[in-house]
């Protein structure tokens, strides 16, 4: 049911969307020649799909655009400034890193300081869920929990920004997805919803920069402070507001979820560890089945916003058709995985089975 629509909510929002979306925009032409003079260079490897020298240091706009909508439409309270102590802790680590690159460990260290600012200071923790009617309150078990949710939604994104455009898009559909619901709901004006329209304008904003062929990616300190945001806005969602169960979030980010699930499963089987980069990502797949780099970005925007149109109409209370969606973009996941080597080298599957016929045939 919609509620407390009005003309001035809708103002409001495009406002704030607006001003951040300028502003990233404008910011980044600089961010980009900043990139150049200090070296923060993407340097093209085998794993690479760009061919030549590309600057980092994205991330760094889309945080200025996020302060510059907080200064003008966020509201101060504890809250709040735990989330700005640790985004900044984030980017931090992420501008380092888009620099000289830092270890896994190191990155992993500075991602659970900034988890602790919030819990500690700004008490967004993620105490308890209702699932099915039933309400989980995890007591002392709240703050593992909370750490491993926000440094799984960090990581997430981080994975998947291997294409110009990906991780930024798929990131804004998210925030729209929210904002869209809230929209529905009426919660415009609490803080998890005015961050979802401050960080969706800051995003469209690089992403004019950054969708193919792009000019500037977002780098470690982009995509690890989306993430972070994104955790942010769950986690406030859940807190003070009704509307956002905990699956909707989730769902919005299936595509992403999925293919860090489909990664740790490929490299448990291969016996490498779990955070080491490999060329066989989703993006990756749909490269090798044939897509341009443009098609292959606009076609895992069409999956995202499959499972967003999905959430949406579900949390309507169609659940009946949300649920066919969700079963539909299952069925072409499934198509995915048994077309492709997301999950098993399927060339050496051919040579295995090739080598069993002819041993047979002897």
């Amino acid at each position: 049911m919609v509620k407390n629509i009005d003309l001035g909510n809708i103002t409001h929002i495009l406002l704030i969307i607006f001003t951040c979306l300028i502003f990233t925009l404008i910011c980044t032409f600089y961010i980009k020649k900043i990139a150049f003079h200090i070296k923060a260079l993407d340097i093209p490897n085998e794993r690479k799909v760009h061919t030549k020298p590309m600057p980092r240091l994205g991330g760094l706009g889309i945080f200025l655009g996020f302060l510059f909508g907080y200064m003008l439409f966020g509201i101060q309270s504890v809250q709040m400034n735990s989330i700005l102590i640790g985004s900044f802790l984030i980017i931090l680590v992420g501008v380092i890193d888009d620099i000289k690159p830092l270890g896994a460990k190191t990155k992993f260290l500075g991602q659970i300081l900034a988890t602790c600012v919030l819990i500690f200071y700004g008490n967004i923790l993620l105490s308890n869920i209702t699932i099915f009617g039933f309400n989980i309150e995890f007591g002392i078990f709240a703050y593992p929990i909370t750490i491993l949710f926000v440094v799984s939604c960090i990581n997430i994104i981080n994975l998947i920004d291997g294409l110009d455009g990906l991780s930024s898009g798929t990131c804004a559909i998210f925030y729209l997805t929210i904002g869209i619901i809230a929209f529905i709901k009426g919660g415009v004006h609490s803080l998890s919803i005015t961050l979802a329209f401050i960080m969706l304008g800051s995003t469209l904003g690089f992403l004019y920069h950054n969708f193919y062929p792009a000019k500037i990616f977002s780098g470690d300190s982009g995509s690890m402070f989306q993430g972070f945001m994104i955790a942010v806005i769950c986690l406030l969602g859940f807190k003070t507001t009704a509307f956002i169960s905990f699956f909707v979030p989730i769902l919005i980010l299936g595509i992403p979820i999925l293919d860090t699930l489909f990664a740790i499963i490929r490299r448990l089987l291969k016996h490498q560890k779990i955070y080491l980069p490999d060329k066989c990502h989703l993006h990756h797949q749909l490269l090798n089945m044939g897509l341009s780099h443009r098609n292959t970005v606009l076609a895992i925007y069409g999956m995202n916003l499959l499972f967003a149109v999905a959430s949406i109409i579900y949390t309507l209370n169609d659940k009946v058709l949300g649920k066919y969606i969700y079963l539909t973009i299952l069925c072409l996941i499934i198509w995915i995985v048994l077309r492709t080597s997301i999950i098993s080298d399927k060339k050496l599957e051919l040579i295995r089975s090739k080598k069993e016929k002819s041993e047979i045939k002897k």
